[in-house]
């Protein structure tokens, strides 16, 4: 069953951030993930305003999500983001079919 990894970062420099955006795609991709949202426009219907970026990934299982996260190819990205960003990700299994 699929599995969604939801992303939010409060970005503090958004042009030092670009450099971690451009290496994440092939990293998903090689997982199997595909971005279904990438920091688009929010709408807050309940609760506090959303201020951070948000994206939502979608990956095969619960397996590939932890594998992508684990591999040597996103950790290579992290440091470009460690600085420049405050990150919370969590991964959710989604509804079988």
């Amino acid at each position: 069953m699929p599995a969604y990894l939801i992303y939010r970062a409060h970005v503090h420099d958004a042009d030092a951030y670009r450099a971690y955006m451009a290496r994440t795609p092939d990293a998903i991709a090689a997982f199997g993930g595909r971005f279904l949202a990438r920091g688009g426009a929010t709408l807050t219907l309940e609760g506090e305003p959303e201020t951070a970026r948000v994206i939502i990934v979608e990956f095969p299982d619960l397996a590939a999500a932890q594998a992508f996260y684990d591999s040597d190819i996103y950790r290579a990205a992290i440091p470009f983001r460690q600085d420049v960003a405050d990150v919370q990700m969590v991964v959710v299994d989604g509804l079988a079919t």
